[in-house]
């Protein structure tokens, strides 16, 4: 029974000593930091789903559009 209540004291102690080193570590995310990643990456993905609309909208749809019509054109 010794040995249980001092093996229960001692990690009752080590859980106690790991709580206060993380409730006075000084490093830490905060709310500001995650914000501006978001509004970066929603920014990024903005940019480049215009430029693959512009792309795709100019010069793949209308070469796509021509070969399917040359394809399919029996007179010619």
């Amino acid at each position: 029974m010794k040995k249980f209540l001092n093996r229960t004291c001692t990690a009752v102690a080590l859980k106690t000593m790991t709580l206060k080193q993380k409730l006075a570590e000084q490093k830490a995310e905060g709310y500001v930091d995650t914000a501006i990643k978001i509004l970066i990456a929603v920014v990024l993905g903005a940019l480049l789903l215009a430029g693959l609309y512009a792309l795709f909208n100019e010069t793949v749809l209308p070469t796509l559009v021509r070969r399917v019509q040359e394809m399919f054109n029996y007179a010619g």
